[in-house]
């Protein structure tokens, strides 16, 4: 690792310290968590992925999700307000066109955070066309429509949005086309309404672009790899994410057994930290913690084999969909064991535990949250299905590609 680099990494953890002692708070006060957000940047730590070429660091997708899982430890809706911005990086590495990808890449290195504006509720035709729209108006493409879901828009610089291209003169007509705007830029308007049970800090609640002009170099294409790694990607932010939650679980219900001071009628210690049914609690969430840890490492360093083979301009379509599966396999056990460890750590204190204040709760909430994001109910029929006849797993951005404007011949 390079000198700047490891400078940067102590500046990540005294920033993930800092978001850690507020975290418990936040939950109830749901005070936003812009100075660290912008602290982050301001370290390097949106450059992560961005080859050294271009100014960033260059880290492997292990180390990457390894930092997320640091993050999300501390507070979990940073690696979600984040997972756009890395889900961006990823594409432009994958770009065909190497003055878009400098443009970016070098913008992203200087410090610029993305923000995501993709899902809608619905969509206006079975391809998963969005509503919102790429149009032109005096010869300039602009955007317009209303995003529901746009995770970290409220903290970014520039906003990738999904639009369908309307112009019927257009040669992409009613396809998808992924466009740049700048989050600041008159005719985007964001509402911090997000009310789920959960991540409530993350942003994800409702942009508007009223005919928000389009930046330079700003239509991002896709290429058939890209499609392929980034289905596997934005599932990894969220195991990330999740890995952290256990580990801070663990922390809490450590601290919670060494503040305790009195114990129940029937327990065989008098002491709580030496009470064998605490300390069993103890050891099943750790037990948690690392079916988690072990899991995001493999599946990491699967994804990065899987772009090594591509890279090299071998076919890896065996290699993606193996992944997929590998990853779709770790989401099940992942997010059974995360909100395992969340509901258990009850069961490390007395009543006391479940008062307000301790915000002992967050832990599942957030976790059911990023859980809910991607339905694990379809995974072991899906996983189950490539085992025994060999199918090929699809996702969204199988049935988006053919629809989608091409970024590579």
């Amino acid at each position: 690792m390079s000198a700047a680099f490891q400078s940067s990494l102590a500046q990540f953890r005294r920033i993930f310290d800092q978001l850690a002692t507020k975290a418990a708070a936040r939950s109830h006060t749901h005070e936003p968590v812009h100075e660290e957000i912008q602290a982050l940047a301001a370290a390097g730590f949106g450059r992560l992925r961005v080859p050294v070429e271009h100014g960033g660091f260059g880290v492997d997708l292990p180390t990457l999700f390894e930092l997320l899982a640091e993050a999300g430890r501390a507070d979990s809706n940073v690696p979600q307000i984040l997972r756009g911005h890395f889900t961006t990086v990823e594409i432009l590495r994958q770009s065909p066109s190497p003055e878009q990808r400098t443009h970016w890449l070098r913008r992203i290195a200087n410090g610029a955070i993305f923000g995501n504006a993709q899902s809608e509720p619905a969509a206006d035709s079975p391809d998963f066309l969005p509503t919102t729209r790429l149009h032109h108006v005096a010869g300039r493409p602009v955007v317009s429509g209303v995003k529901y879901y746009s995770t970290g828009a409220l903290y970014a610089d520039y906003i990738r949005v999904a639009a369908a291209v309307k112009d019927p003169e257009d040669a992409d007509a009613g396809k998808i086309t992924f466009a740049v705007v700048d989050a600041r830029e008159t005719g985007v308007t964001h509402d911090d309404d997000w009310d789920g049970i959960g991540q409530r800090l993350t942003g994800s609640g409702t942009t508007r672009f009223d005919a928000v002009p389009v930046q330079e170099n700003g239509e991002l294409g896709r290429s058939k790899q890209n499609l392929r790694s980034i289905q596997a990607f934005v599932q990894l932010v969220h195991l990330a994410n999740l890995t952290g939650i256990a580990r801070n679980v663990v922390d809490d219900a450590t601290a919670l057994i060494r503040s305790r001071v009195r114990t129940n009628l029937h327990a065989l210690s008098k002491q709580p930290t030496e009470d064998p049914e605490v300390l069993a609690v103890l050891g099943h969430l750790y037990r948690h913690a690392q079916t988690a840890d072990a899991l995001l490492v493999s599946v990491a360093n699967s994804l990065e084999r899987a772009n090594q083979v591509a890279a090299a301009g071998l076919d890896a379509e065996e290699d993606y969909a193996r992944n997929f599966i590998d990853v779709s396999a770790a989401q099940v056990t992942i997010i059974e064991a995360v909100l395992a460890a969340g509901a258990q750590i009850f069961n490390a204190g007395g009543a006391s535990a479940i008062r307000e204040g301790t915000s002992l709760d967050r832990h599942w909430r957030n976790a059911r949250t990023l859980a809910s994001h991607n339905p694990v109910i379809y995974k072991p029929r899906i996983i189950g299905d490539f085992v025994l006849n060999g199918t090929t797993p699809k996702s969204f951005y199988d049935r988006v590609r053919e629809n989608s404007v091409a970024g590579a011949p």
